[in-house]
């Protein structure tokens, strides 16, 4: 079993910053993707990055961009979404996700999931 906890999430005025940890747990860590997602009120849940269990990889959504910088430290078991240039569009909502190996930017295709972290973007 792999048990992810999210953390750094708050309210940061449009143009701050934050970054958002995903600590993870279980025998099988460094042999996962990780991935994160968001989801704002009344909208559905959407990519935002991940990153690949080869520590390499990454892909992010268009949207996110130049923005946002996904990473991961080995020896704390932890990935990192470093947020840049927040909009007020960014609020949600943000979770962590893993499953084996490749990453996937398709909620379903995740085994498991953080409890999520609330991001607020004030204009």
């Amino acid at each position: 079993q792999v048990q992810l906890i999210e953390s750094g999430g708050g309210l940061v005025q449009a143009g701050g910053s934050l970054r958002l940890s995903c600590a993870a747990s279980g025998r099988t860590v460094s042999r996962l993707a990780m991935g994160w997602f968001r989801q704002a009120p009344g909208k559905e849940r959407e990519f935002v990055a991940a990153i690949q269990y080869d520590g390499v990889t990454t892909s992010y959504d268009d949207s996110v961009k130049g923005r946002f910088t996904i990473s991961r430290d080995y020896a704390k078991n932890t990935v990192y979404l470093q947020m840049n240039s927040l909009k007020p569009e960014d609020t949600a909502v943000y979770s962590c996700a893993a499953r084996l190996w490749e990453i996937q930017v398709v909620a379903t295709q995740y085994n498991y999931w953080g409890q999520g972290t609330q991001v607020t973007v004030s204009s």
